[in-house]
């Protein structure tokens, strides 16, 4: 039999059919250990085929189907590489705050390098509007200024108030799409008010997985009545770019990506190099600084916390 993964604990999973049961299945054993070098070998979003064990009443993962796409961290785990946040996405959604918490324009660039990399469409949520003052209004505009320039959609919304989630609602007609974002952005509430009948099930996901809640990164996904899912993501502290070489990392910043190819060297690293079209961007005020910081922030594996 095939389905859809929508939760996930690390060592259980939940298969959904296509007719809508969902079945709690593990891993067979030898998969576990094939060829993987991930933390969990499966995620929420994978399309897998299973085998029901009758006298448990329980499946077994026996084939995982191959991917279209994947998003990525570094794990926080040090025995393995990386830890898959989910699979088969059409788009990723970061819910950022400037304050309460804060999430930080390196944090923002990393999310976006990392979908960049792995060929998923982003959009930027801005929420906890209703708490603006005067001058945060303005630090709004200068950060939505900085990504609306390079191709990013940016949305400002009020999860608490309901305002403007009909724009999200909108953008997740028919798609599979990604929350992310540090804890305490407001992703729960965001999902509470675009699926009010899900509060109770949002609530009890900590009772769920319980057991390493705050040591690992797990994802649940939820159906959408007019088509599509969510997969939210609980909070994420820090986001470490991974698999990406520093010679390919220009090719993820959209505004140095359209510009490499006028370097007068084809293997510029848009750092010190003369005759180099993305630093006289920067100089001419093409380029955000802030975007540039975050280049070579990741280009010299500096930290990763926001």
């Amino acid at each position: 039999m095939q389905g859809l993964i929508t939760k996930s604990t690390g060592s259980w999973y939940q298969v959904q059919t296509p007719d809508g049961q969902k079945i709690d299945c593990r891993i067979k054993g030898k998969f576990r250990i094939k060829g993987i070098t991930t933390t969990n070998p499966i995620a929420v979003g994978d399309i897998v085929d299973f085998e029901m064990e009758p006298e448990r009443g329980e499946g077994v993962i026996t084939n995982l189907h191959q991917r279209k796409n994947y998003i990525i961290r570094k794990s926080i785990n040090l025995s393995k590489q990386a830890q898959i946040i989910a699979a088969n996405l059409d788009q990723a959604i970061l819910v950022v705050t400037l304050a309460s918490p804060r999430t930080s324009l390196g944090f923002i660039d990393r999310f976006l390098v990392t979908a960049e990399a792995y060929d998923i469409p982003a959009r930027l949520v801005f929420n906890k509007l209703d708490l603006f003052s005067n001058e945060g209004l303005e630090i709004l505009a200068d950060y939505k200024a900085i990504y609306e320039e390079i191709g990013y959609p940016c949305y400002e919304v009020s999860a608490l108030q309901g305002t403007n989630i009909s724009l999200v609602q909108d953008l997740l007609k028919d798609k599979v799409t990604l929350f992310s974002g540090h804890s305490g952005v407001g992703k729960s509430s965001m999902i509470n008010a675009l699926l009010p009948e899900l509060a109770l099930r949002t609530n009890n996901i900590s009772d769920w997985s319980d057991k390493g809640q705050h040591t690992t990164t797990f994802a649940e996904m939820f159906e959408l009545p007019q088509g599509g899912f969510i997969i939210d993501t609980p909070g994420i502290r820090e986001l470490g770019v991974i698999d990406i070489e520093q010679q390919e990392l220009g090719h993820f910043f959209p505004e140095m990506r359209e510009r490499m190819n006028q370097c007068r060297f084809n293997n510029c690293r848009h750092i010190n190099e003369p005759g180099c079209a993305v630093l006289d961007a920067l100089e001419e005020g093409e380029i955000a600084p802030s975007r540039y910081d975050s280049y070579l922030s990741i280009y010299n594996g500096n930290d990763t916390r926001a």
